[in-house]
């Protein structure tokens, strides 16, 4: 057996060892514990400012609006040229 297959086997029989150990559950945290948690790592966000803000949601709409007349036009041409194709068919 060469090295390259023992070191294949070792691999094996390591993650079949892994599989049969029963893994430890981890205790749950109460909600208490929970939302004190949450509200620590909420502080530590960077929330933006109201004109930082006012500019995202400006940008979010402009980007929807613009996509949404992208994709529409797109739904045009190709339902025309479908059924122009299939005109000539007929």
């Amino acid at each position: 057996m060469n090295r390259q297959m023992r070191r294949l086997q070792a691999k094996e029989e390591a993650r079949a060892k892994k599989q049969q150990q029963p893994t430890k559950r981890k205790e749950r945290t109460g909600v208490v514990q929970f939302l004190q948690e949450v509200r620590a790592e909420l502080r530590k966000v960077t929330w933006p400012s109201r004109e930082e803000l006012a500019t995202y949601t400006i940008v979010v709409f402009a980007v929807s609006t613009a996509l949404t007349f992208y994709i529409a036009g797109l739904d045009y041409v190709f339902n025309s040229s479908i059924l122009s194709v299939l005109r000539n068919l007929g």
